[in-house]
């Protein structure tokens, strides 16, 4: 089928054209359109023309265009589901999963507002917190979930006010271009638009003056250089970044229990997730039999096509992440690392077979580095307090786990971790009312939540002196 960008409330092809990979085979599969320097101008211009009209039908005008959002996903939930699993290389259940929590965050976006707070009254005083859009909106997605991460943004953003123009990673645009297909029927010209390229336009976005508010989730390197792009004109941003996810199985833990929750936090979507567990501290006489645990469970992963029920496990996205992943498993050979299983590539595709490590340093590289792939280091410790300065000596703050049967003292651990999201007994439990975002280099700002919402709009103060 035809993909197409949606530009000032128009379908529209381009000039120029990417070839789109299945990460299952490692050839192309279709073709997306790559928008030009002028496309992009385009779009910012009609944004910014658009958001002061969007603004102005407030909280109660504007829901009605996000539940017919959420409505039209709905109804094309399966094809999106099915585009979302060739592109991202995800088992389709997975992929039904992730469109259908973008879907609700949209529905949930849009029952959600920002209301006026009195911060003093007297009989000569009166001020208010008002909250206001900032303007344009620009989305910048990765490749590892384009969907939820681009929900994220877009509900927050269109409810309270602003313009949004969406850009895909280009190895994973088609299913944003579908979301941008069915909203051209929904929303006004302008208020939501999609441009795809082959990251060259990133520089022309994050910089031009129209737009007001850059949100980025990606790498803490590409971060950085978001906010240098954004800081001549002083931008609003928020970058959602890097992680390296500890997790600490505690003394008194259930291994056979942990193990299987374990598994399912460190590969998920084959280890590409921001929150997934990068490395996981065991007590010293726990360690080997959760080790082995976890090799168990690695080994029985179903790799393979995404659309065969029986898949539990896809690929790598794609080629650069997959040379990466390659490269750090031999990192961790070469520093005495002991595979129990997996590590390999089967030849076809970018699959790697998920592995569990044993045996590596502290300083090692899949342990100091996000692998963001199917390898996974287990570290033994002596004492928790081991554990927890471990966990805590990285450049990294995004998430993490505990896992314990006393929930009291595994509270207390968590409340140790220098993390913006620290989990107790589970993982990836992200309620679209909590707000989470990253500490030191894992990111600034907030998604999510009433603060998600704050963090798009500006604040203003409303201080008056009351007439006699």
């Amino acid at each position: 089928m035809p993909y197409h960008l949606l530009i000032d409330g128009a379908l529209v092809d381009s000039a120029d054209v990417i070839d789109v990979i299945d990460p299952t085979t490692a050839q192309p599969f279709a073709q997306s359109p790559r928008a030009s320097a002028a496309q992009a101008d385009a779009a910012i211009l009609a944004a910014k023309r658009a958001q002061p009209a969007w603004e102005a039908l407030g909280y109660e005008g504007r829901r009605p265009y996000l539940e017919r959002f959420a409505e039209a996903i709905t109804a094309n939930l399966d094809s999106i589901a099915a585009t979302l699993t060739r592109e991202r290389g995800g088992p389709i259940a997975d992929c039904r999963f992730e469109v259908s929590r973008a879907r609700d965050a949209i529905a949930h976006f849009a029952t959600q507002s920002l209301v006026d707070r009195v911060l003093l009254e007297t009989p000569g005083q009166r001020i208010i917190e008002q909250r206001y859009a900032q303007g344009v909106l620009v989305a910048i997605m990765p490749w590892n979930r384009p969907m939820t991460l681009l929900s994220f943004k877009l509900g927050p953003a269109l409810i309270t006010g602003n313009t949004v123009i969406a850009k895909p990673a280009p190895t994973t645009p088609l299913s944003t271009l579908l979301l941008g297909q069915l909203a051209a029927d929904i929303f006004p010209a302008g208020v939501f638009q999609t441009l795809v390229d082959a990251n060259d336009l990133g520089p022309l976005l994050t910089s031009h003056p129209d737009v007001a508010h850059v949100s980025f989730t990606g790498s803490t390197p590409t971060g950085k250089k978001v906010l240098v792009s954004a800081a001549d004109t002083l931008k609003r941003f928020t970058l959602e970044l890097g992680g390296n996810d500890a997790a600490i199985v505690l003394d008194d833990a259930d291994i056979a229990k942990v193990a299987d929750r374990i598994f399912a936090a460190a590969f998920i979507n084959a280890g590409q997730v921001c929150f997934a567990t990068k490395r996981v501290y065991a007590p010293r006489r726990h360690a080997a039999d959760l080790a082995a645990a976890l090799a168990e469970r690695a080994a029985a992963a179903v790799l393979g096509d995404g659309m065969n029920p029986s898949t539990t496990m896809g690929p790598l996205q794609n080629r650069m992440q997959f040379d990466k992943v390659l490269d750090v498993i031999a990192s961790a050979r070469a520093q005495g690392g002991r595979f129990l299983t997996g590590g390999d590539a089967t030849g076809q595709g970018y699959f790697i077979r998920p592995a569990i490590v044993t045996g590596l340093p502290e300083q090692a590289r899949l342990v100091q580095e996000e692998q963001f792939g199917p390898v996974l280091p287990v570290l033994a410790y002596e004492h928790v307090d081991e554990a927890v300065a471990a966990a805590n000596a990285s450049d990294f703050g995004l998430g993490g786990t505990i896992w314990g049967s006393d929930t009291d003292r595994a509270m207390a651990v968590a409340s140790r971790i220098q993390t913006g999201t620290i989990w107790v007994n589970q993982h990836m439990a992200l309620p679209l009312d909590v707000p989470f975002g990253g500490a030191k280099q894992s990111g600034i700002g907030l998604q999510n939540g009433l603060p998600g919402m704050e963090d798009v709009t500006q604040l203003r103060i409303l201080n008056a002196i009351l007439a006699e």
